[in-house]
């Protein structure tokens, strides 16, 4: 019987222990692939009223693109924000930056009026990895630690693998800023929208377009928050928005830590390229759109430490909260002000229309 008890007791706090390395998650450092999984499952076991895991794709590789959708089901057509993350394998923190995000969204959720609207109103679309086969394939060893592309096979005719995802979007394809060498790390593959990731994103999104404020794509490195147009022969009809808004969210950025993120288009602070996913949501009709390229500035480059996981997501967070910030006060406070001068449209023509009857 006494044995009974202690085995009863030693199954109860084996649960117990497992229960709290399971809520303890480590935001600060970086996870590989199967550890993002298994806290994307805890994070909609705690949060079940505003989080659940949508699967919207394949990679080549056969692994399952999945999604956090988090906001209030309000049984209605919502507007909607987008972030992805990791769609280059080699920037661990980006995946680190959209586990943080989701975190603090959350967590804010339950003690700031201000994002319990937000979540009312719009819901947040989170992939905290898109490249998996590649960021799987990252984390093998050291000789793969910096590898960018996804794992799809090159030609028949070329002994490498991959395609840049960054390059294989329906954005000008293939016209500035590539490499037609299969072998090299801008690859754009054999024709736009030619990978299974980017055919995912474009479908899912696309589907409903009409839903979304504001496209974000996490990548490191540089500091840099890039707007709309990648390729340097087109000018955004709304670049002076973009730029206003960037240039605020690169102030933000700057509050936290001192750290000064550049804004402007890429062919303007870093370089020319096409196929971008950025430019392929601008095209499409979604009226923000923004690349960040977090820390650093090159010391550390692709191998940022892990002591710099929090510094680096507590101040892109501020510059990303700034942006939905102001989609949505635009969307919803311009509908209500529109409302309310409709109203009193309707009032004065009502008015007028008595006036003239008497």
């Amino acid at each position: 019987m006494l044995n009974s008890v202690v085995l009863s007791l030693a199954v109860l706090l084996s649960a117990m222990g497992a229960d709290t390395v399971e809520r303890a998650y480590d935001y600060y450092r970086y996870h590989p692939m199967h550890e993002i999984s298994d806290w994307m499952e805890q994070t909609v076991k705690e949060n079940p009223d505003v989080v659940n895991i949508v699967q919207y794709g394949q990679t080549y590789e056969k692994r399952v693109i999945s999604l956090l959708k988090i906001g209030v089901n309000t049984g209605e057509k919502k507007k909607a924000i987008w972030m992805d993350c990791g769609i280059h394998a080699r920037e661990w923190i980006a995946p680190a930056f959209c586990q943080y995000f989701v975190s603090q969204i959350l967590q804010a959720y339950k003690t700031d009026p201000k994002m319990a609207d937000m979540m009312k109103n719009m819901d947040f679309y989170v992939t905290p990895v898109l490249n998996i086969d590649g960021y799987i394939y990252s984390w093998a060893n050291e000789s793969t630690r910096l590898w960018r592309k996804n794992r799809s096979p090159g030609p028949a005719d070329c002994g490498c693998d991959g395609t840049d995802l960054n390059r294989n979007f329906d954005a000008n394809w293939g016209t500035s800023g590539i490499s037609a060498n299969c072998c090299g790390i801008t690859y754009p593959g054999s024709q736009p929208v030619s990978e299974p990731e980017a055919a995912a994103v474009t479908y899912f999104v696309g589907s409903r377009i009409d839903q979304f404020l504001c496209f974000f794509t996490i990548h490191s490195y540089g500091q840099m928050l890039l707007v709309p147009y990648d390729h340097g022969n087109f000018t955004d009809p709304n670049y002076n928005e973009l730029m206003e808004v960037g240039l605020a969210a690169a102030e933000a950025i700057k509050k936290v830590h001192g750290k000064h993120y550049k804004v402007g288009t890429s062919p303007d602070i870093l370089y020319s390229h096409s196929g971008s996913s950025k430019d392929w949501a601008r095209f499409s009709g979604i009226p923000l759109s923004f690349t960040f390229e977090l820390r650093d500035n090159g010391t550390f480059a692709f191998e940022l430490p892990e002591d710099q996981i929090q510094p680096t997501c507590e101040e892109a967070y501020s510059g990303a909260l700034h942006i939905i910030t102001y989609a949505h006060d635009k969307a919803f406070n311009g509908a209500v002000a529109a409302a309310v001068a409709n109203l009193c449209a309707v009032l004065l023509a009502v008015a007028v229309t008595g006036t003239n009857q008497m």
